[in-house]
């Protein structure tokens, strides 16, 4: 075994939680129990015809019963897919050892790099040595991961021979939203050719935003939210200690705002922006801009020179001229991009966008900080448009926020001084120690993922369930995951997704995030998490985020 730390041996020897269910009974006396028929969360009849085979299944969920087919040996490949998040490795251990357990000669493949593993044919085989290595650990190093689309013809037929050439009974693929979409196509290919080989989905993505009223949490989001409550918190002390910095924290998020929202009701910082509300509102750059001015002056009143903002990484899309202007660049660069890229500079493309771009949105992009304006031109996606996540949007509000400030302190109607630091909260959660919480639900869930397989069931997604209660009251089975999906539109025509999970503004959390943020803004009310907690106190070290405790209670 190669060489680790304290913290990483004595993780090793963690022993996960089951629900009841799983934890007290032999596979073989694990029976799935069949609901009602399901359908689609919208467009129902264009998902059933492309889902000929495995739209409208039934939920499933696990009791004490007899499974004979649970003892029979199989071989399962498994699959890495998107970004990382805390609680990967536990899924494959879950499913390693739930798949031993029913037959010790059943075989488990790790496909390397992600889906194209499965495309090229590229696994290695999990053993218990290997196993044992990355027990309750973060990072998917194991088998690494990818963003691999399986979506072209040659890639379906190569996936089907890889299949075929192992002699696959299923593959499991860890994913979010798109990867999960690409499970449930896999499956309906599968089915359509008449092979046997089944397609299970584990639900993944700190960002939170694969979730329903089946899929309580995504995995990895408990840990990396804890991760990053911990840094803010600590900013928050050394902000109260110094007494005279402004930080301004991006954190992950690209599409919803769970994190920042989590991370507000875990460490009371004086600002924390939602895009959804942003986007609700209407709320300009100006306006969100003033906002913070107003609170900066108000605690200035106060003598308190400092503070903390939190900011969504994605928010840029949700402010009206900002969305529109990354639509138009998407739109305008992708028709010229060859005579684009072949612009000396900055001056020159800005001078070129000037009469490719409409007025509206020229204007917002001359607006900008020239540093800032070059992140919105920076190389592009693989779909050709811009890279939120790389647009220093704490930078751009802290430079905006100084300008206004200037301007009030002229007008008279700010007093304070004014200094700021910018962060940036992303990649130090993604692969942090999985929590108690994270390590057990993940477990679980790879655990599940085998019973599915077990009971003879394709196109259906790991669900773990009760989370807010103690792990042996958690019920486990799975959800078909046409029941997810809708049509949007990607890339100039409808596709099948599995619909993202925003922020709901009327939902409990947002609200009690609501009922505190005034009181926040100008009253110091920082808490402070501090590092998560693997031993002791139960209360303490199994604790769920406050997002999935306000959405169950």
């Amino acid at each position: 075994m190669k060489t680790v730390s304290a913290l990483q041996k004595a993780r090793y020897g963690y022993q996960p939680k089951l629900p009841a269910v799983l934890a007290d009974n032999q596979p073989q006396d694990i029976v799935i129990n069949f609901g009602e028929p399901t359908s689609a969360i919208a467009d129902q009849v264009e998902l059933e015809k492309l889902f000929k085979n495995t739209y409208g299944k039934p939920e499933a969920l696990f009791q004490k019963g007899s499974n004979p087919d649970a003892g029979k040996k199989l071989r399962v490949g498994i699959i890495l897919s998107g970004g990382q998040a805390p609680g990967g490795h536990n899924v494959i251990a879950g499913l390693y050892d739930g798949i031993k357990k029913g037959n010790k000669d059943s075989v488990v493949l790790g496909f390397k790099g992600g889906p194209s593993g499965l495309i090229d044919g590229d696994y290695v085989e999990i053993t218990d040595s290997f196993m044992d290595e990355y027990r309750n650990t973060g990072g998917f190093d194991m088998i690494g991961s990818g963003r691999t689309k399986i979506e072209t013809p040659e890639q379906y037929a190569a996936s089907v021979a890889t299949a075929e050439k192992l002699d696959l009974d299923a593959v499991v693929i860890i994913g979010g939203d798109d990867s999960n979409t690409n499970a449930a196509l896999l499956a309906e290919r599968f089915l359509e050719l008449g092979k046997k080989t089944r397609v299970i989905g584990v639900p993944k993505t700190i960002d939170g935003d694969l979730k329903n009223q089946q899929i309580e949490t995504s995995f990895g989001f408990d840990t990396a939210c804890k991760t990053y409550s911990e840094l803010i918190g600590n900013i928050g002390r050394d902000a109260n200690s110094a007494k005279k910095y402004w930080h301004f924290i991006k954190l992950m998020g690209r599409s919803a705002s769970h994190i920042a929202l989590e991370c507000a009701l875990q460490t009371q910082p004086n600002i924390c922006l939602i895009s959804e509300e942003v986007e609700a509102k209407q709320l300009t750059l100006r306006a969100i801009t003033d906002d913070i001015c107003r609170v900066i002056a108000k605690r200035a009143e106060n003598k308190e020179n400092f503070g903390v903002v939190l900011i969504p990484e994605g928010l840029v899309e949700f402010i009206p001229e900002m969305k529109a202007l990354i639509a138009e660049l998407n739109d305008t660069m992708a028709g010229h991009q060859e005579e684009f890229n072949g612009l000396a500079n900055f001056a020159a493309r800005k001078d070129w966008l000037k009469s490719h771009l409409t007025s509206a949105s020229y204007e917002t992009f001359a607006s900008l900080p020239e540093a800032i304006a070059a992140q919105f031109l920076a190389d592009r996606d693989p779909h050709g448009n811009v890279q939120v996540s790389r647009i220093e949007t704490e930078k751009l509000l802290a430079s905006m926020v100084e300008e206004r400030l200037a301007v009030m302190k002229k007008e008279g109607s700010y007093k304070g001084t004014f200094s700021s630091y910018t962060h940036f909260f992303g990649y130090e959660g993604r692969c942090a120690f999985p929590s108690n919480f994270d390590a057990d639900y993940c477990y679980a869930l790879g655990y599940t993922a085998f019973l599915l397989i077990a009971s003879g069931v394709t196109g259906y997604l790991s669900s773990v369930r009760n989370l807010t209660a103690p792990a042996a009251q958690w019920t486990a089975g799975g959800i078909p995951l046409t029941m997810m999906m809708n049509m949007e539109q990607r890339h100039g025509s409808k596709k099948p997704v599995i619909r993202k999970a925003l922020v709901e503004l009327d939902g409990k959390p947002f609200l009690e995030f609501a009922a505190h943020r005034d009181e926040w803004a100008v009253n110091t009310s920082y808490l402070f998490p501090g590092a998560i907690q693997y031993y002791g106190p139960s209360e303490v070290c199994d604790l769920t985020t406050k997002t999935i405790r306000l959405e169950r209670c």
